[in-house]
């Protein structure tokens, strides 16, 4: 225990293989594992995602939490020493503005809250910046959103790694251990 820092955020686009790495980060830190889940299901594709999801955690020493918004109740409530992976920041803000949500609020107790928990807290959260400019005023929101919520994250991170084609780049801090 105590090898990962307070907080790191895990940053990749879709499919990069940044939650395999994440899930990879909190096993290592050999705590009590607290998987923290943002997604809901609105079609059946998502429905059959959080399903695939679960059986891969299931018996695989994962408590697992469903929360698609309150993060700060979630994380307030966290065993002390928990590792805890929290996937995903992206869907958590989907979420919100689907809501109505003051994101400016909500970004505000949720950074308060990660500083905290008494324990590691790992963050995967989508890259949205890399693409082209959205054709409609939600998506152009969403990005601009999503961009800001990963910089605030980051700030607060004690370590950030960017996740392309599953290879792990350090943009802030260092990897713990060697094996990683």
């Amino acid at each position: 225990m105590g090898k990962l820092p307070s907080l790191t955020l895990v940053i990749g686009g879709a499919a990069s293989g940044k939650s395999d790495f994440a899930e990879h980060l909190v096993i290592k830190e050999r705590a009590t594992r607290v998987y923290l889940a943002t997604g809901q299901a609105f079609d059946d594709e998502m429905a059959d995602k959080i399903a695939r999801h679960k059986r891969a955690r299931a018996g695989d020493g994962w408590q697992t939490v469903e929360e698609p918004t309150d993060l700060k109740g979630a994380l307030s409530s966290l065993p002390a020493g928990a590792a805890t992976l929290l996937d995903c920041a992206t869907m958590w803000l989907t979420n919100l503005i689907m809501d109505g949500a003051d994101i400016a609020v909500e970004t505000g107790e949720l950074l308060a809250a990660l500083s905290q928990v008494r324990g590691p807290v790992v963050i995967v959260s989508n890259e949205t910046g890399h693409g082209i400019v959205p054709d409609n005023k939600l998506a152009r929101r969403f990005r601009q959103e999503q961009g800001q919520l990963n910089q605030q994250l980051a700030a607060q991170a004690d370590l950030v790694v960017q996740v392309t084609v599953g290879l792990p780049r350090v943009l802030k801090g260092a990897l713990p251990g060697d094996d990683i």
